[in-house]
C-alpha cells in the first residue's frame, strides 16, 4: 500500500518482532460492543473487522480488564483475567490480523475510575481519595494486593499473546489505575509504591518488567501515558518524561503520548479543540526515549497524520474517532482519495454514548457515531445490492436526504433529490456558522461529493408539489423536509425587530443590543456568533440552566466559553411578549422589560409537514426521514436517511 501523495504515513515500521504495514493505529476506545459477561462476540468482531479490511496498520483493541470486576472501567468491555477467554481472543486477534492488521490488546485497571453500580464492589486505588468523574470514594490497596495486580497483569499479557495478539498495551492513562500509582495527586502510599516520582513509578515499572518476562524479549508492549496530566499538581511533561525513560529501560517498545485524566479541566475531544493539538506531547516523549512514540488527539484527516510522521513529530499517529466514522479512510487515502473519506467532526456523540452507557444501570448501551450510522452493525451487512431497481425521488438536501439518497443509489436505485434551496445542506449550511463548529462542514463535503460521484440527479430550487411528484411516476418517495422555526403566539411576535436564529446564521444583520430567546445548542451557539461580531448579547432561557441539550462531552466547554465571553445568561425567564423597546419577560412570577434592538427565536424546531399532508391527501403514503419526522439533531437525521436507504 503507497501513495504518491502521503508517503510518510504508508512506510512500514519494525517493532519488537512485528512489522506494521503503515504508521496508521487505530486508537483504542470502549465501545460497549462485546458481550455482557465480556466474551468476544459477532458484532465485535465485524466492528474490528471492518477496521482491519480498511488499511489499518495497528489495531488497538481497547480497555480489557484484567481484574474483574473490581478492575472494570465500563459495562461490555472485554475480559482477559481467566484462561476460559482465550478462544474468544483467538477468533477476534485472527480475523484481524488475517485482513492484513497488526493487532494489540489494551490492558487495564480502571482503579478509582471503577463504579460500584456495574461491579458492585468498593473500587480500589492507591490511596483512598474520592474521584471526582465517579463521586465514589475507593479502598485503599495494601501492598500485597498491589503486588498482585501486577501478577494479574502479567497473566493479562501471557493470554494475549497466547491468543495470537502481536502485541499488549498497558493504559497508564487518563486516570486508571496505572496513572493513579504515577501522580501525586493520588497516590499518599508510604510503601515502596509512593513517595516521590521514583517510588510512583514503581508500580508501573514492576508491571513492565513482570510482562516483559513472561512474554519474552521481543514481543511488543505499548505504554499510553497521560504526558501531561492537566491536573493542579499533577504530572507534568518533565515528571512523564522521567516515567517514559525508566519505563523504555525496564521494556517498553511503544510510548502512546496521550493527554490529560477523565477530570480535567482540560478540553481535549471537541471540534472547538484544534486539529492535532497533542501532537508537541509526543515530540517531548521522542526527545528522550529511542523507541517508536506515537501521537493522539484530535487528528482526523490523514494529511494531517501524514506530515506528523514526515516532520518527525512522531513515528506512529493513533486516530480513534476517524476510524468511527470511516472505516475504510486508510485504504481511501493510500489511493489518494481524500475527498472520498467521511470524516470525524469531533461531535462528541460517540463520547456521549458513552458516557450514557456507564451511567446506565443495565450496562448494555453502546457508542454511536452521528455521522457513520453502521458503526457496530457491520456484521449485519445491511448496505445490500438491490434485486429491483427501483426509481426513487429524495425532497430535501439537508443531512437526512442526502444520505438517504446516497444510500440508495449505493444499492443501485435511480435516485432523483429536489431541493428547494440554491445549495444543498440543509441545517448543515448553518451549523457550520457559529464559532468552532466549521468541522461539521466535512459531512456536508462528503456528502456532496458522494451524490457527485454516485450520478443522483440534484435539481436545486426545486420547490416540490404533490402534484408534480405525482406526475414523474416514481416508486418511492422520501420526504426530507426538514423543520421550520417555532414562532409562540404571543403579542408583537410579528414585529420586524422579531428575528429567528437560522435567520441571523444565515446572515441577516440584527442592532447592538441583541436578546437571544432560547438557551439550548442553537441559542447558545448563536449567541457565541453575535458576541464575536462585538454584539451585546443577552440569552433568556425558562430552564434553570443552558445548554441542557448538549451532550455532557462538550457542555462543560461551552458553558464556560459562555461564561468568559461576557454574554449575560438570565435562566428560569420566559419570553411573554415583544415591546417597541425590547421583550417581556417573566421571572418568578415578576415581570420586567429587558431593552433589545433584536428579539433573536432560539426556542427550537417543528416538523414541515405541509408536503408529507398533501401526498397523504392523494393517497400517497412516503418514507419520512430527519426533522420532518420528528426534531432531533444531525445524528438522528444521518441515521434515518441511512435506514430508509438500506430498506427502499
Amino acid at each position: 500500500m503507497s501513495s504518491g501523495k502521503l508517503k510518510a504515513l504508508f512506510q512500514p515500521l519494525k517493532v519488537g518482532d512485528i512489522t506494521l504495514r503503515n504508521r496508521i493505529v487505530m486508537a483504542p476506545m470502549g465501545m460497549g460492543l462485546g458481550g455482557l459477561n465480556g466474551e468476544v462476540n459477532e458484532r465485535l468482531i465485524g466492528y474490528y473487522t471492518a477496521r482491519a479490511q480498511g488499511g489499518a496498520g495497528l489495531i488497538d483493541v481497547a480497555v480489557t480488564t484484567i481484574d474483574y470486576p473490581t478492575g472494570c472501567a465500563a459495562p461490555r468491555v472485554l475480559r482477559v483475567d481467566h484462561d476460559r477467554f482465550i478462544p474468544g481472543l483467538a477468533r477476534l486477534a485472527r480475523a484481524i490480523k488475517t485482513e492484513g492488521a497488526c493487532v494489540f490488546l489494551q490492558l487495564l485497571h480502571a482503579g478509582r475510575y471503577a463504579r460500584s453500580t456495574h461491579t458492585g464492589v468498593q473500587p480500589v486505588a492507591p490511596s483512598a481519595i474520592a474521584s471526582r468523574y465517579t463521586g465514589e470514594m475507593p479502598r485503599e490497596l495494601t501492598t500485597g494486593e498491589a503486588e498482585a495486580i501486577i501478577e494479574q497483569f502479567g497473566a493479562a499479557a501471557r493470554r494475549a499473546k497466547e491468543s495470537g495478539f502481536d502485541g499488549v498495551e498497558l493504559a497508564a492513562n487518563s486516570g486508571y489505575l496505572l496513572s493513579q500509582f504515577l501522580s501525586g495527586l493520588t497516590n499518599k502510599r508510604a510503601d515502596r509504591f509512593g513517595g516521590d516520582i521514583s517510588g510512583r513509578t514503581t508500580f508501573l515499572l514492576e508491571t513492565v518488567r513482570t510482562v516483559r518476562r513472561l512474554v519474552g524479549d521481543t514481543w511488543p508492549i505499548s505504554l499510553k501515558l497521560s504526558v501531561n496530566e492537566y491536573m493542579p499538581d499533577g504530572n507534568t511533561i518533565a515528571d512523564s518524561q522521567v516515567i517514559a525513560r525508566l519505563a523504555v529501560t525496564s521494556g517498553v517498545s511503544i510510548v502512546h503520548a496521550w493527554a490529560g485524566w477523565h477530570e480535567s479541566p482540560v478540553a481535549m475531544l471537541p471540534m472547538s479543540v484544534p486539529r492535532g493539538a497533542f501532537v508537541p506531547l509526543a515530540e517531548v516523549m521522542k526527545e528522550v526515549v529511542n523507541v517508536p512514540v506515537m501521537a493522539a488527539g484530535r487528528i482526523n484527516d490523514p494529511v494531517l497524520a501524514d506530515s506528523i510522521v514526515a516532520e518527525n513529530r512522531a513515528d506512529l499517529v493513533a486516530m480513534g474517532r476517524a476510524f468511527l466514522a470511516d472505516p475504510y479512510f486508510p485504504i481511501k487515502a493510500s489511493r489518494g482519495d481524500l475527498e472520498g473519506i467521511r470524516k470525524c467532526t469531533a461531535c462528541c456523540t460517540c463520547f456521549d454514548a458513552g458516557m450514557q452507557s456507564l451511567v446506565n444501570s443495565r450496562g448494555d448501551g453502546a457508542v454511536v457515531c452521528a455521522v457513520n450510522a453502521e458503526l457496530g452493525r457491520e456484521a449485519e451487512n445491511l448496505v445490500q445490492p438491490t434485486a429491483i431497481v427501483k426509481k426513487i425521488l429524495v425532497v430535501g438536501g439537508g443531512p437526512a436526504g442526502m444520505e438517504a439518497a446516497r444510500v440508495a443509489s449505493l444499492r443501485g436505485h435511480d435516485v432523483t433529490l429536489w431541493e428547494v434551496g440554491v445549495r444543498l445542506g440543509g441545517t448543515l449550511l448553518v451549523a457550520t456558522v457559529p464559532p468552532y463548529k466549521q468541522e461539521l462542514g466535512c459531512l456536508l463535503e462528503f456528502l456532496t461529493t458522494q451524490l457527485q460521484r454516485l450520478a443522483v440527479r440534484v435539481e436545486l430550487g426545486k420547490l416540490a408539489s404533490a402534484q408534480d411528484i405525482i406526475g414523474h411516476g416514481f416508486d418511492e418517495i422520501i420526504v426530507a423536509t426538514g423543520g421550520r422555526p417555532i414562532k409562540p403566539n404571543m403579542p408583537g411576535i410579528d414585529s420586524q425587530n422579531v428575528t429567528a436564529s437560522i435567520e441571523v446564521l444565515q446572515g441577516r444583520q440584527t442592532g447592538q443590543k441583541v436578546l437571544v430567546v432560547g438557551g439550548g445548542m442553537v441559542g447558545c451557539e448563536t449567541a457565541e456568533f453575535l458576541k464575536a461580531q462585538g454584539k451585546m448579547v443577552t440569552i433568556v432561557e425558562a430552564l434553570n440552566k443552558i445548554a441542557a441539550d448538549v451532550g455532557p462531552t462538550t457542555r462543560w466547554v461551552l458553558v464556560a466559553r459562555i461564561k468568559r465571553s461576557g454574554i449575560e445568561v438570565l435562566a428560569e425567564t420566559t419570553l411573554v411578549g415583544i415591546t417597541q423597546k425590547g421583550a417581556l419577560v417573566e421571572y418568578q412570577g415578576r415581570s420586567d422589560e429587558l431593552q433589545a434592538d433584536t428579539i433573536v427565536l432560539a426556542m427550537g424546531m417543528t416538523p414541515e409537514r405541509q408536503l408529507l399532508e398533501e401526498l397523504e391527501k392523494m393517497g400517497v403514503h412516503p418514507h419520512t426521514v430527519g426533522d420532518c419526522t420528528s426534531v432531533g439533531k444531525i445524528m438522528q437525521a444521518v441515521h434515518a436517511g441511512w435506514e430508509v436507504g438500506c430498506k427502499v
